[in-house]
């Protein structure tokens, strides 16, 4: 079964993170078929590409953040890992297509972070998201520069080093997603809805738009991306931290 789904009915795609059983946790398998699936969508050409492209997770949960247990004690992984996240990231953001992020269920870590990546981002108001990196002894890096491009660096500050997690309704109070629905029966309606209006939209226009807010945000910083995993991985492999994983996880 596959880890990750891609179905590219023009001129809408769905981009499905499919390990449900693992509250779709970003392990390294899963990132690799998410990296193969971003790289078929930017080698379509523009007049086959499509206009939007929906970022959700399979089951109950949109994304769990990264697998933990496949980086615990195993340092080269962990940093392999955390780049490969990284690069998927830029990758994501800086498809021609929309992404729109349709946030199922909890995004946690690094799931979240899929989540700020998105340009719009939609989910209900008593879903469960955010950065609780901090209070596992794990540095958030990866995530940060997209957090910071999303709701501002003082409100990420906030919300990173407070770590913990939010409600769905203090997700979109925040700026971390775009719009809510009431509940999570209203999610699928809702979300269709908003994605159908930006299909109607000029494609052409979209990828110019697009690409321009990218260059003014800086979303093309790969060498900051780097750095951020670097750092991560850095602290993730620190004996501090392993010890505190290997408590919390009963590992």
């Amino acid at each position: 079964m596959p880890l990750a789904t891609l179905d590219t009915t023009s001129p809408i795609a769905r981009l499905t993170l499919n390990r449900p059983e693992s509250r779709n946790a970003l392990s390294l398998e899963l990132l690799t078929e998410l990296h193969a699936h971003a790289d078929a969508l930017h080698r379509l050409p523009p007049e086959s590409a499509p206009t939007v492209v929906v970022l959700t997770g399979a089951g109950r949960a949109f994304c769990a953040g990264m697998d933990l247990k496949e980086v615990l004690g195993n340092p080269d992984r962990a940093r392999e890992l955390l780049h490969t996240l990284a690069t998927l990231t830029l990758k994501l953001r800086t498809l021609p297509s929309i992404l729109v992020g349709v946030v199922n269920g909890p995004a946690i870590g690094g799931g979240c972070g899929l989540v700020t990546v998105c340009d719009v981002a939609i989910s209900f108001t008593d879903n469960k998201l955010g950065f609780p990196e901090v209070d596992l002894g794990v540095c958030p890096a990866v995530v940060a520069p997209w957090l910071v491009r999303k709701i501002g660096p003082g409100r990420a500050r906030q919300v990173l080093l407070m770590g913990g997690l939010i409600s769905g309704k203090e997700a979109f109070d925040t700026g971390i997603l775009t719009h809510i629905a009431p509940t999570a029966a209203d999610l699928p309606t809702l979300s269709e809805q908003l994605v159908q209006r930006l299909a109607t939209a000029g494609p052409a226009a979209l990828r110019a738009t697009k690409e321009l807010l990218n260059q003014l945000d800086g979303s093309y910083d790969h060498a900051l991306l780097s750095r951020a995993a670097d750092l991560s991985a850095d602290v993730l492999n620190s004996p501090a931290t392993q010890e505190t994983l290997r408590k919390k996880l009963g590992a």
